[in-house]
């Protein structure tokens, strides 16, 4: 039994009874090739993963450049449509001193149609107050003034006027709003 046991114990474990045995050499090569066509594989994913890395940075800075572009020049077509608001300003400036109180009132009022043009072009609109209920978030009490005619939290008078664009608030119209009327007035 115990020569059964060395027998068996000298058989190696790898290699099935009816497997050719391999030659060491061959095995070696094989080994060389799988290595070189690992390499060969390895050096291909890295030479596509740098060029992909490549790629996308060129991307970014290319996109970096338009967007330091478009926030250069995002004015130009708004600046384009009040340079003929600044001229009329500036000829009415120039002729204003020998011209009649008329000729300027219509030349200011051909501005301010020149200027409303460039906001409606843009969707810049004017906030109507006058009248409206008080709004703080589309409107900036100056004044509290008891009214008798207007209920309270109404807008008396518009001061300045108040602007959004696209629905968004540039500027809160500056008013006056009514309070309750004084009795016995």
């Amino acid at each position: 039994m115990g020569e059964a046991m060395k027998e068996t114990a000298a058989t190696p474990e790898a290699a099935p009874a009816d497997a050719p045995a391999k030659d060491p050499a061959a095995e070696v090569a094989e080994l060389k090739n799988a290595l070189a066509q690992a390499q060969e594989n390895y050096q291909q994913q890295r030479d596509q993963l740098l060029r992909t890395a490549a790629e996308l940075d060129n991307v970014r800075k290319r996109a970096q450049r338009d967007i330091e572009g478009a926030h250069r020049y995002a004015l130009e077509r708004f600046a384009v449509e009040l340079l003929p608001v600044r001229d009329s300003l500036e000829l009415g400036v120039r002729n204003g001193a020998g011209s009649d109180a008329a000729s300027l009132i219509a030349g200011q009022q051909a501005t301010l149609k020149l200027l409303d043009k460039a906001f409606e072009r843009y969707s810049i609109k004017q906030i109507d107050a006058a009248g409206q209920r008080f709004d703080p978030s589309m409107h900036e009490a100056m004044l509290m003034q008891p009214s008798a005619e207007a209920p309270p939290n109404t807008v008396l008078q518009v001061v300045q006027s108040g602007y959004e664009l696209n629905g968004r608030l540039l500027r809160p119209a500056r008013v006056v709003v009514a309070t309750a009327g004084a009795s016995g007035t």
